[in-house]
This record gives C-alpha cells, sequence and structure tokens, in this order.
C-alpha cells in the first residue's frame, strides 16, 4: 500500500513535467526553423491582416521567411495565392509576369502571400512540410531578392 501512495504522489508531482515537453507539431516548427537559419533565412511572426476573398483564411499571426533584396532592385509587389497555383494582387488581378510565375510555380500550396519592396524579399507560409519544401523556399526567396 505503501509503494502505490510514494508512486501517485511522484506521478502528481512530475506531471507538470510533461506538460512543458513541445509536442510533435511543436518540435516539427522549431527544426524547421533551425533549418531556416542555416540556410541563411530569417523568421518571424508577424500578424496580417489578410483579404476577404481569400479561399481559405491564413493563421494570424502568420510565419515570416525574407531575407534582404539586393541594391538596385525597386520594383515593388504583393501576390496571394488565391488557389494552388494561382497567384492574385490586391485588385484580384491574376499574375501575368512570367519572370515571377517560374519561381511561384515552385513554392507549396500552403504558402499564402509573397511580397518585396525595396529593402526585403518576403514569404508567408503555413510551416507544413518537410526539410525539402524549405529547401524550395529559400532558392525562391534567393532568385527572387
Amino acid at each position: 500500500m505503501t509503494v502505490w501512495i510514494v508512486l501517485s504522489i511522484l506521478l502528481v508531482v512530475l506531471s507538470p513535467l510533461a506538460w512543458l515537453r513541445p509536442s510533435r507539431v511543436q518540435s516539427g516548427r522549431m527544426a524547421l526553423r533551425m533549418e531556416t537559419r542555416r540556410l541563411g533565412l530569417a523568421m518571424q511572426l508577424a500578424p496580417q491582416e489578410w483579404p476577404h476573398w481569400l479561399g481559405q483564411q491564413p493563421p494570424n499571426p502568420c510565419a515570416q521567411y525574407y531575407r534582404p533584396r539586393r541594391s538596385g532592385q525597386s520594383a515593388s509587389w504583393s501576390y496571394w495565392q488565391t488557389a494552388p497555383g494561382v497567384w492574385a494582387n490586391q485588385w484580384r488581378e491574376i499574375c501575368l509576369d512570367e519572370s515571377l510565375l517560374i519561381h511561384f510555380e515552385k513554392l507549396p500550396a500552403n504558402v499564402y502571400k509573397v511580397e518585396a519592396d525595396q529593402q526585403m524579399i518576403a514569404l508567408y507560409w503555413g510551416e507544413k512540410g518537410e526539410a525539402s519544401v524549405l529547401q524550395d523556399i529559400a532558392a525562391v526567396l534567393k532568385a527572387l531578392a
């Protein structure tokens, strides 16, 4: 009887430690984010106001992967993925720029937005997939920077 009492007290004391352990999903995201740093990209959770016309509602805040642009790049643009492989700007005009579409077709379906300004190129991603998907994202950001 004493053994059972001691075991139950130990379980009660140690059970909160199990809550501190990250889940498999959280561990997978942490591994992707560490791989991101190794590839030379930066990542942050950025709040976004998503357009109401997007088919699937992205998370808020969403994971933003970005890298600085080369000097001399002044074109600013922003495209949302309305359906897998279909990219539209803020006025819902479909992207017809072949130089961008070549890179956009390499991105997974859970990339919600790609935008560029004078200083950086950013991509908003749902962080679902394996390290090979991250390699594709890094290659696209490097090519568009």
